[in-house]
């Protein structure tokens, strides 16, 4: 009987002791933050880093305006469309110099009759030569908007660029769509950076815009670009081509939604753009017989 009673003690003791093992393990994990996760739909670069672009929102300067990139991490920078800082803004920021058309006092809008085509994320190897030679072909110049690790890696496109009429913007150095929400100091540092990089392969280029990666815009990134003599530019079309969506539906919401003094926002580098290099091919010819497609002009006015 002693026996029995001694085992079942011990039994009971065990069985406590285990939940007591149980909760604490339980308590400690609750107190762990979980690992960061890859950002979805994000848009591999051909060295294998992220560029983490957003799900569109509207954001129309005009009332045929198309969606801006940005949405959740814009919202989370303090990106508001109608200008207002929202939450994580810095009301003391600086104000940008000249206020434009787009979010924070960007430029939306070319501020003409004239169509600007924009390419981001670039220079790209194996897309970028693409849309050079299809521009080539009907005599149209455009906007590239580059990425500053890119051009330090491929000179001789940053070169082919400029060799071939079109104007260049400065696109942050890695594609960092929280750059907005980082000091004046490492703004102006990542800014001058990338320029750095520009004029390393084209020491006379002008850089005489910048545009945020994700559109998210806030006023100390605004006020630097503009500090540093770039125009913030933004745009009215978007056809979400970074997602790949195929040539058929990146023609369909580009020659849909332009209109006179529109800014059409896409992609040659950051992932699979050949779907964008098929698409100019019906674009081009839609947009020349309505409109004048012109390279932003240099001197940064639109």
């Amino acid at each position: 009987m002693r026996s029995g009673s001694t085992g079942r003690a011990v039994g009971i003791v065990t069985l406590v002791l285990a939940a007591l093992l149980g909760s604490a393990y339980a308590l400690g994990r609750s107190m762990v933050p979980d690992p960061p996760r890859r950002p979805t739909g994000a848009s591999a670069h051909v060295d294998g880093t992220q560029y983490a672009e957003q799900p569109a929102a509207p954001v129309s300067p005009t009332p045929r305006a198309a969606r801006s990139e940005a949405t959740a991490t814009a919202t989370a920078t303090a990106t508001a469309t109608d200008g207002v800082p929202q939450a994580g803004a810095d009301p003391d920021a600086p104000q940008p110099a000249a206020g434009g058309d787009g979010p924070f006092g960007s430029h939306a809008s070319t501020g003409s009759p004239q169509v600007a085509l924009t390419f981001d994320d670039g220079p790209d190897p194996t897309y970028t030569p693409q849309v050079l030679q299809v521009l080539r072909e009907y005599g149209v110049k455009a906007t590239f908007c580059v990425v500053g690790e890119n051009a330090q890696d491929h000179p001789d496109l940053i070169q082919a660029i400029v060799a071939d009429g079109h104007t260049l913007c400065n696109h942050s150095w890695s594609h960092d769509v929280l750059l907005g929400n980082r000091t004046p100091a490492l703004i102006r540092a990542d800014l001058v950076r990338t320029d750095e990089a520009i004029h390393a392969a084209v020491p006379d280029a002008r850089v005489a815009y910048f545009r945020q990666p994700g559109g998210a815009w806030t006023y100390p990134v605004v006020s630097v670009a503009e500090e540093l003599g770039m125009t913030p530019l933004h745009w009215t079309v978007d056809p979400n081509d970074w997602q790949a969506p195929g040539a058929a539906k990146i023609t369909t919401v580009v020659t849909r939604d332009t209109a006179a003094g529109s800014i059409v926002l896409m992609h040659d580098a950051g992932g699979d753009r050949q779907g964008t290099v098929d698409a100019l091919h019906r674009i081009l010819p839609d947009l020349m017989s309505r409109f004048r497609l012109e390279a932003l002009p240099v001197d940064g006015t639109t």
